[in-house]
């Protein structure tokens, strides 16, 4: 374990340089959703629910092959001060999340197996203390798996769809430190940002990083991508947990 420096400030949960917050996945919260889970980082909070449709978008027709997507956003009260409600036309940083998380998903599905449906996975922010995208892919994957195996088991799908696990973590430099899994202090300040996806087989399927006030070079690149992938994988060690799904 990394140990905290000295004069450095204490990390939530007194927790190391290298430690997640407490994560927690809650299945079968949403009584109407084909799958659903409340994914908890810390105080972060994401109600991810999955929701399987028959037909594909038109593009899509033809191809003997379904779609998973995800929406993503912050309910009005989830942050210190109210969030105004978003609409259809007025996205921006949601788009860019959701795109993230339907492309995670898509890592690790078969979209032949799963035939001509579509899977909309909704990530809702109940409450945000930082890692809300990395908390909606980890969760996401649950009521994806959820609702694709009651699919199987209703003969409405021959085949498990879903080839394998994703989950993903955030990292970053703070006040010249190296720490995984921030929280909301942690990263409105951090000098570096950096969020990461792996499967649960350690591909890694989307990196971004951002110097918000200064650089790191190569070795610290490498340092935060090892602390997150070790992470991610304590991560895959709690869906099979809640899921089964390697048993």
């Amino acid at each position: 374990m990394a140990q905290q420096q000295e004069g450095a400030l204490e990390r939530s949960y007194g927790r190391a340089a290298d430690e997640m917050r407490p994560v927690k996945l809650t299945r079968d919260v949403m009584m109407n959703a084909d799958g659903s889970c409340l994914a908890e980082f810390g105080n972060t909070r994401v109600m991810c629910t999955a929701t399987i449709e028959e037909g594909v978008p038109g593009w899509r027709k033809g191809a003997r092959a379904g779609w998973v997507t995800a929406e993503y956003a912050m309910l009005p009260a989830s942050t210190n001060t109210r969030s105004r409600r978003e609409y259809k036309g007025r996205k921006g940083r949601s788009m860019e999340i959701e795109r993230l998380v339907g492309r995670s998903l898509r890592a690790v599905c078969d979209m032949h197996k799963l035939g001509e449906y579509t899977v909309t996975c909704d990530c809702d922010v109940i409450q945000a203390d930082g890692g809300t995208r990395t908390a909606s892919i980890t969760g996401a994957w649950v009521a994806l798996h959820d609702a694709l195996q009651a699919a199987v088991e209703a003969g409405k799908l021959k085949h498990m769809p879903l080839t394998g696990q994703v989950a993903a973590i955030s990292m970053g430099k703070v006040d010249g430190r190296l720490l995984l899994d921030l929280d909301y202090p942690e990263d409105s300040h951090a000098e570096v940002d950096l969020n990461l996806v792996c499967t649960g087989e350690g591909g890694i399927v989307e990196v971004q990083g951002t110097g918000e006030r200064s650089t790191i070079n190569r070795d610290e690149l490498n340092a935060l991508l090892d602390m997150g992938q070790a992470g991610i994988a304590k991560l895959i060690q709690l869906q099979d947990k809640v899921t089964g799904f390697q048993e």
